[in-house]
């Protein structure tokens, strides 16, 4: 049952813009607001890993939505996209001063004697992961402070995920390349 609560919270969490962007029309943006804060504090009660990191993420965005209710405001709402990536960017770049690296955590769950060589790539991989967040989290800036509420729903709900999932299949690509020239 808990992993079904989970899954749940998990996928209505990332489609947070579209039903943000759908909610606001029908009901009132404090609703739509104590809705979230609810969902992202079970997020937050559910989840696995008890890091700090993603404690005061979760705790920042239950924080947003609390905002977003009192003041009955959208646009705090529209913050949330950006205070996501900044968390991912952080995630990722402390992972670089304060190794392994959150790609070589990732590599070593299917390879755990990763040569020197992958540890060097997962650190460059963690790089790009970094450079990705930092564009994500101006954009989500831009959309959320200058965009129309349908342009920051379409690339913080839409484009934001096709581009993650570009690079992520760049990096395999790029990856599977290199690897054929080892053998």
């Amino acid at each position: 049952m808990k992993k079904a609560v989970t899954a749940l919270v998990l996928a209505l969490t990332l489609l947070y813009p579209i039903i943000v962007y759908y909610a606001v029309q029908t009901v009132a943006v404090w609703q739509v607001a104590s809705g979230l804060f609810i969902l992202l504090l079970i997020r937050l009660l559910l989840r696995r890993e008890k890091q700090a990191g993603d404690y005061w993420l979760g705790l920042s965005a239950v924080a947003l939505c609390l905002y977003a209710a009192w003041q009955n405001s959208a646009i705090a709402l529209r913050f949330y996209p950006l205070l996501i990536n900044l968390g991912l960017l952080l995630w990722f770049a402390s992972s670089l001063r304060f190794p392994p690296t959150v790609i070589e955590r990732f590599a070593r769950l299917q390879h755990p004697d990763l040569p020197v060589e992958g540890v060097r790539y997962t650190r460059q991989v963690t790089k790009v992961w970094c450079l990705f967040f930092l564009l994500n989290a101006v954009m989500a800036l831009i959309t959320a402070v200058w965009g129309s509420f349908e342009l920051w729903a379409l690339y913080n709900g839409i484009i934001s995920y096709v581009l993650m999932g570009g690079v992520m299949a760049i990096e395999y690509w790029i990856r599977l390349k290199t690897q054929s020239h080892v053998r």
